[in-house]
């Protein structure tokens, strides 16, 4: 066992060597086969989807929100990993009586490389670890930029309509690809976003995420409804998930802005795409 002090400040007793991994957040499982220890990964959400065709074997133990502490239990994890917006602190008490559980917190570019870091550190892949950082790091330091500080709401859910507000890790990565989040200085990390509000904000794009709420082709007319002035765009809301996924940013966006013409582009840091 070793002592491991998790993003909480929690000084916790952990495996040194864990073998019955369960992850309860995306974006960790996924960063955890890109770490190469999916050996030691025995549970998962029904949420962690990626990597494709490799996380399907893995048992699911429920939802981010609603995990089932039995089928945790059944798995007989040494070590739980977990988040804290992703998961609630009800499940993280629970869970605790089964065996540790580290949770990250992840609300900034930063942060993310903390988290992959602390990863390698748990898992016994530190050298993996410390190579995927270097990924990541060359992806988001070449990451495209629109010109001009565009205006944006990155919208999350629908009936109400919710977009990402402060100090969350999607806002820190809509800041570094040059746009100004018009959800910023609203309350709340995922403030409700009324039509009333939206004619008030007038922001220049609204960005459809793909999750949690799957907004498609058919909802870009019912925004229409509401605004002239705001032009919606269909982005993959993993693209905006911390961990292994930022390895792959660079790519999507330079795709996503040279395939949408609205988009002026600076064309010095689309050429640093690697």
């Amino acid at each position: 066992m070793k002592l491991f002090k998790d993003h909480l400040d929690r000084e916790l007793q952990i495996p040194t060597f864990p073998q019955r991994i369960v992850s309860i957040c995306p974006a960790i499982t996924e960063t955890l086969f890109a770490l190469n220890v999916q050996d030691q990964v025995v549970g998962r959400t029904k949420y962690c989807i990626f990597p494709k065709h490799q996380v399907e074997a893995l048992p699911s133990v429920g939802g981010t929100k609603d995990v089932s502490i039995e089928k945790v239990r059944a798995l007989k994890p040494d070590l739980i990993l977990a988040e804290k917006e992703e998961n609630t602190k009800e499940t993280v008490e629970l869970l605790s009586e089964i065996a540790p559980v580290v949770v990250f917190e992840v609300q900034t570019i930063e942060d993310s490389y903390r988290l992959i870091r602390d990863l390698g550190a748990v898992s016994g892949a530190q050298t993996a670890a410390t190579k995927l950082e270097q990924e990541a790091r060359m992806s988001f330091d070449s990451l495209p930029k629109v010109s001009g500080q565009p205006s944006v709401l990155y919208m999350i859910w629908r009936k109400p309509y919710m977009a990402v507000g402060d100090t969350t890790y999607i806002q820190a990565t809509l800041e570094a690809l040059g746009f100004q989040n018009a959800a910023k200085p609203l309350d709340g990390r995922y403030p409700e976003i009324t039509p009333e509000l939206l004619e008030e904000l007038k922001p220049d794009y609204l960005l459809l995420a793909s999750e949690p709420f799957p907004f498609a082709e058919k909802h870009k007319q019912e925004f229409a409804e509401f605004t002239s002035t705001s032009k919606p765009v269909l982005v993959a809301g993993e693209m905006f998930w911390y961990g292994a996924k930022m390895t792959e940013a660079a790519h999507y966006f330079k795709k996503l802005f040279e395939n949408d013409e609205s988009f002026i582009i600076d064309n010095d840091t689309v050429k640093k795409v690697r």
